[in-house]
């Protein structure tokens, strides 16, 4: 028998699809001129593995093409090659974290997409996320640790760049009244099957799929035709500069998708909450800002405020950065107080309880200004209320509302809209709506 395994396996491997020739190197660029993941303020290239067009990892995914990069990961397609020859190609991301001695990028994204992937995949939501389909390790060149890979299916393009391919950044209404139900799916599943909060919701960790097969196909196809432009950075490593541009739309047949879980976290019990400073800064919610402890509903409050990104082309809150460009929370508390209103008794309640409640040693957070904080009121810079529950700063109150904030609507359509977010932006968590009932409301059942 064992003769028979052997030639068996010989003639899988002659079947199997071969490397592409290594492609020719693109041109070179400038070497003064910071390239992607180079721009990060806390860039340091040793961290980040040297992918290369060509390469083969672990035997079965030879690299083309970069298509984004991070603080912590650069991704790239490639091809794999465990098809058999006559097989059609099959083209995947791989998300390549950097290492750190003292930060093992990517293993919590791992572990929480592991958790999600397996809770409940009848659930409709469950398609709505991608999690990854492989994973893997590699060695660092500098003997620094391990580089954490993670392979996933590919996908267009985050909706930031999406709906810049529309007039005026705005994607037609009924396409949006299709993706927010979608995506509310997901939170659904993400939410009550998983009990998981992703932190991080924003339009460029909201992803589209392909809407033709075609277009991948025929970008492949370009990359090894006109391979990236590189340059040879300070420690003699090659950096390229990613391309992503896919062409113009052949449908409107793509599907968004979330993604980025590497700030996910797991609420295990209904009093486990975290403290610690979440979110985008202008979809940050105002349990964050005041450090009330955040759970699930943090997400919902997030998404309510994308919405006006994706319906309206700009942020609902608009003026929430000082002068000198950093985020302000009095500014942002401001503005929340302008649209929404004055918050909730119980909210002052809780904010004064918690005003000195101090983080755990292990979650000290440092601002940009580089002073490690302990409590939000440190990090945000408040108070931001007195005793009475008197807010600090009225003269920072716009004279702006909710009403005139979506010139785009009208009639009843405007109502119905309307009526979806202030379901969604309210003070007090606990009485934000779920991504289930949300789902289901008449704003987004119209065509």
């Amino acid at each position: 028998m064992s003769p028979i395994r052997s030639s068996t396996s010989r003639f899988s491997i002659l079947l199997r699809k071969k490397p592409f020739p290594i492609p020719s190197p693109g041109p070179p660029c400038p070497s003064g001129i910071l390239i992607d993941e180079e721009i990060s303020p806390f860039y340091n290239p040793r961290n980040f593995y040297p992918a290369k067009p060509g390469e083969v990892l672990v035997d079965r995914y030879q690299i083309i093409v970069k298509v984004g990069w991070g603080v912590s990961s650069t991704v790239w397609f490639a091809r794999d090659l465990q098809g058999r020859i006559e097989e059609p190609e099959s083209i995947v991301a791989l998300k390549i974290a950097s290492c750190n001695s003292s930060l093992r990028a990517g293993d919590g994204e791992r572990e929480v997409e592991e958790h999600i992937s397996t809770v409940n995949p009848s659930h409709p939501g469950r398609s709505v996320i991608r999690t990854f389909m492989d994973s893997f390790e590699l060695q660092s060149s500098e003997d620094r640790g391990h580089h954490s890979c993670l392979v996933y299916s590919p996908l267009r393009e985050p909706l930031s760049m999406y709906q810049r391919r529309f007039e005026d950044k705005r994607m037609p209404l009924p396409l949006i009244k299709t993706y927010i139900r979608v995506l509310l799916t997901g939170l659904d599943y993400l939410h009550k099957e998983c009990r998981t909060v992703h932190t991080d919701l924003k339009l460029d960790n909201i992803m589209v799929s392909f809407e033709d097969p075609i277009v991948l196909s025929d970008f492949m196809k370009s990359q090894l035709e006109n391979p990236m432009a590189f340059k040879i950075n300070s420690t003699g490593r090659p950096i390229y500069q990613c391309k992503n541009e896919f062409g113009p739309l052949k449908s409107l047949r793509s599907l968004p998708q979330l993604v980025d879980f590497g700030l996910a976290t797991r609420v295990e019990e209904d009093d486990d909450w975290g403290v610690w400073p979440i979110q985008p800064d202008h979809a940050r919610a105002p349990e964050v800002i005041l450090g009330l402890g955040w759970q699930m509903p943090t997400d919902i409050w997030s998404l309510g405020v994308l919405l006006w990104d994706m319906i309206e082309g700009n942020t609902l809150f608009q003026n929430i950065h000082d002068q000198s460009g950093r985020y302000d929370a009095k500014y942002h508390l401001s503005e929340i107080i302008a649209l929404v209103g004055s918050p909730a008794p119980e909210i002052l309640q809780r904010y004064q309880l918690m005003r000195n409640y101090s983080w755990p040693e292990p979650i000290r957070v440092e601002r940009e200004d580089g002073k490690i904080c302990k409590t939000a009121e440190e990090y945000f810079c408040g108070p931001f209320f007195d005793n009475d529950g008197r807010f600090l700063y009225e003269n920072l109150i716009p004279d702006r509302k909710l009403e005139d904030t979506v010139p785009s609507l009208e009639g009843e359509e405007r109502e119905e809209f309307l009526d979806l977010v202030k379901g969604m932006l309210v003070w007090h968590p606990n009485f934000r709506k779920t991504a289930g009932e949300l789902a289901r409301h008449p704003f987004l059942q119209s065509k």
